[in-house]
């Protein structure tokens, strides 16, 4: 069997179904793990800091305890809101009840990072704090990092005087590029690595060796950048969407006024009010009237001039087959689209598009929807459902590579809230992806100390799903034969490419 090393999962097995698609599927853990699947992946020397106790703070929290071996009176968690603590004073975990600001991050992390002997290991799960200048300082002291996403101090995202290429995540990105080209190697500090950004670049390249091998193409594993590049040019794919179908269902309706989400609403938001962002593929013949391209940089993306959360596209996932999703920008679609990028001679040759089609639970399609009418006016509450509050559903969270000649591939991973409940506490099936994610990203930093500023790209794909597939669901395989014309122009007639389906022009919803 094709895939990652699933010792751990014995039950693993392979589909074939006899309608359009063909399922290769990597069966979930249908209880609780046991106590003897809970491998302890190593200790961590010296302090630990956590920034940020939300959702996803709060569902780290066990599986740090679960897999590492460290000293409890070192680990600290640092929140602004203090509605979890119980959480922490349960285990015993100092907590501090302030905020991380550009004012003070120096003068309070420097002692909580340095304190005893051993390395430390900072693990920034916040929102309004600078990514990138946290890491610097890590990095100086010789502490281990890790993030979900590049984050800026407050104000970047909702500023009206900064254009939307300043807003943009590419520009944050390349911002971190910059900081990585001016002090390369040191520290090990891995830049968004959750579920997206992060696990879904690890499914990418798994997807692409599943499908060169399935249209039978003899090759050998890339050892580099440039072989993954070429490769994913030999079998043809043109684009990749970051295909999610979240179906988790509130025992509740969704009140008016507001916004309720399966993960943070703060994230949601900020991101949704971003331009809405792209990589940019070679095979692209046709680009928005309102879109831009950057003049620095990588080159390997453009932003629309208009917010994520308001821009829809064509995708498919295999529970609800064709779908709309919102293009909210993520930092894989620019680091992927990048990472795949051949370059010959100073000159692209080959880049596949790469962007997110996001369908969030329907509570927060609603709270989006009602966010944009009231002409972007935020609700004035917030709400995250957690575990206890979802009757059922599954996050549906996978990679759809498109264009080849089997036409399109979904790889990914069916988590549902019910196994979320059985094999780890805390959290919901989106959180859990994440959180998992997290875990793999700190045991990938653990073995390799010393690998500098790092994005999941670059990761070793086959060790972080390794140790994260025990928390995905199942993780399957899909073949599907839709593409984006399909079924259009019938009673209205539509501006579309029919002789090129996999064409932006025929998945933007316009």
């Amino acid at each position: 069997m094709r895939g990652v090393s699933l010792e751990r999962k014995k039950r693993a097995f392979h589909h074939l179904f006899p309608l359009e698609e063909a399922v290769f599927l990597f069966a979930g853990m249908t209880g609780a793990i046991p106590m003897s699947e809970r491998p302890i992946y190593g200790k961590i020397d010296g302090p630990i800091v956590m920034i940020g106790f939300g959702s996803i703070g709060r569902g780290t929290l066990p599986l740090i305890e679960r897999h590492f071996k460290f000293d409890k009176s070192r680990f600290v968690v640092i929140d602004p809101k203090d509605k979890d603590r119980k959480l922490l004073d349960q285990r015993g975990i100092r907590f501090l009840h302030e905020a991380v600001t550009k004012e003070n991050y120096r003068e309070l992390l420097t002692p909580l990072l340095t304190a005893g002997k051993g390395r430390g290991f900072c693990v920034n799960l916040s929102v309004d704090v600078s990514s990138v200048e946290v890491m610097e300082l890590c990095r100086e002291l010789g502490a281990l990092y890790i993030d979900t996403v590049v984050e800026p101090w407050p104000g970047l995202y909702f500023n009206p005087k900064e254009n939307a290429e300043g807003r943009s995540n590419y520009m944050l990105r390349e911002h971190l590029l910059e900081v990585r080209r001016k002090n390369p190697g040191g520290p090990t500090a891995i830049s968004c690595c959750g579920a997206n950004p992060g696990m879904v670049s690890w499914f990418v390249k798994q997807a692409l060796l599943n499908v060169a091998s399935d249209i039978g193409l003899e090759f050998e594993e890339p050892k580099t950048q440039a072989d993954w590049a070429r490769l994913m040019m030999r079998t043809g794919v043109k684009g990749i969407h970051i295909a999610e179908r979240d179906t988790q269902r509130a025992r509740l309706p969704k009140p008016l006024r507001v916004f309720v989400n399966t993960w943070s609403v703060e994230g949601f938001v900020a991101e949704g009010m971003q331009p809405a962002e792209l990589g940019w593929g070679t095979h692209e013949k046709w680009m928005p009237e309102n879109a831009r391209t950057h003049e620095t940089g990588c080159q390997a993306a453009i932003y629309l001039l208009q917010p994520g959360a308001n821009t829809r596209v064509r995708s498919w996932c295999p529970t609800p087959g064709p779908q709309y999703g919102f293009l909210v920008t993520h930092n894989e679609s620019i680091s992927i689209a990048d990472y795949f990028t051949l370059r010959e001679k100073g000159k692209t040759v080959y880049r596949p598009t790469c962007h997110y089609a996001y369908h969030p639970a329907n509570d927060a399609v609603l709270s989006v929807l009602e966010l944009f009418g009231s002409g972007s006016k935020m609700q004035p509450s917030w709400h995250i459902l957690d575990e206890n509050e979802i009757a059922d559903g599954v996050d549906e969270l996978g990679v759809l590579l498109y264009g080849h000649a089997r036409n399109a591939y979904w790889y990914g991973s069916q988590l549902s809230i019910e196994e979320t409940r059985a094999v780890a506490p805390f959290q919901n099936a989106t959180g859990l992806q994440v959180t998992s994610a997290v875990l793999a990203g700190m045991v990938w930093a653990l073995e390799n100390p010393e690998a500098g500023i790092t994005e999941a790209d670059e990761m070793d794909f086959r060790r972080c799903l390794e140790i994260q597939m025990p928390y995905l669901g199942p993780v399957i395989g899909t073949y599907t034969n839709w593409t984006p014309v399909q079924g259009r122009g019938v009673l209205f007639p539509e501006d579309m490419d029919p002789e090129d389906p996999w064409q932006f022009r025929n998945i933007l919803v316009r």
